[in-house]
């Protein structure tokens, strides 16, 4: 079955009003009519035409049909997404004297639509909203709250497509992770007829940070110290997300080493760890102190950097 592009059968754009849908109806009407119209599809084309006018001229079958049309174009294959629900009680829509609409419209609206008897409508659930909320990592420790503004589609009273403003504010939970998706159930899409709306989901994702970065669950820090703490040991104190820690740095610690904080990562029913990469930061010889300090370290040692390299 073949997807029908309503809009481009009527001539007319998707942010169309009621008034230049009828004008185009009209006008499309009187050229394709089969008592004057000396067109070889006349008939099909005024049966289609009439079609389109059907749901266009209604703005809760339009609604209902621009949900469709953001992921299918006029001819191709189309069947309705599993959770379109159309009310199917009753016959399906038929006019007097003529022939049903298509298949297609049919398979949307199959009896919800009726020109006599009561007219239960149709159902269908609002789409899903997805939202990229920035935060501090420091908010994945404490928790934060956030405030929104959300563009959400309606239709006015004349059938047209619109984009609304709402705030809605929100909670960030404690422990919250790059990239986690947080759900909040029925804040997306309105539902048409009696669907209930969508979900709004979150995906988190962490500000870059000027001294951490985040694997999972597991904070990092690169942490510079001094050769002679790393030669000779040191308790120094050392940032993390929740505040300030002691850290012991055993003697004769090479760059690179990672030195673990269990428990100091990301906060979780198992939290993660803070690993603390170390960094060797040289003094540079800008004055004669620092300079002495350096040729009398060279001359009281032997040690060579580059004796691996067999140099």
């Amino acid at each position: 079955m073949e997807f029908k592009d309503y809009y481009e059968i009527m001539g007319v754009g998707r942010d169309a009003s009621q008034d230049e849908i009828k004008r185009s109806y009209r006008q499309l009407a009187r050229k394709y009519h089969p008592d004057v119209s000396k067109e070889a599809d006349a008939e099909a084309r005024f049966k289609e035409v009439g079609e389109a006018y059907e749901v266009l001229k209604d703005p809760e079958k339009r609604a209902a049909y621009d949900q469709l049309g953001k992921n299918w174009q006029g001819g191709e294959d189309f069947r309705p997404p599993p959770d379109w629900q159309p009310d199917v009680a009753g016959d399906g829509f038929t006019r007097a004297g003529e022939e049903p609409f298509s298949d297609f419209f049919e398979s949307l609206f199959g009896g919800g639509f009726r020109r006599a008897g009561p007219q239960r409508g149709f159902q269908s659930r609002g789409q899903d909203s997805y939202v990229r909320v920035v935060i501090d990592l420091e908010d994945a420790y404490e928790g934060a709250t956030r405030q929104l503004r959300l563009q959400q589609p309606e239709i006015d009273p004349h059938g047209r497509a619109r984009s609304s403003e709402r705030t809605l504010n929100v909670r960030i939970p404690k422990g919250v992770r790059q990239g986690q998706q947080i759900r909040l159930a029925g804040q997306g899409g309105a539902g048409l007829g009696e669907g209930q709306s969508g979900d709004l989901f979150l995906e988190v994702d962490f500000r870059p940070h000027p001294f951490y970065h985040v694997e999972g669950k597991d904070v990092f820090l690169d942490l510079p110290i001094a050769p002679w703490e790393a030669a000779l040991g040191a308790n120094i104190q050392v940032p993390t997300p929740a505040g300030k820690v002691d850290l012991k740095i055993p003697a004769h610690s090479a760059a690179g080493r990672k030195l673990r904080l269990k428990g100091r990562g990301i906060p979780s029913k198992e939290p993660g760890d803070l690993f603390v990469v170390l960094h060797i930061a040289l003094p540079k010889a800008a004055d004669e102190t620092t300079r002495a300090a350096y040729e009398a370290l060279r001359d009281a040692t032997s040690f060579n950097p580059r004796e691996k390299l067999g140099v």
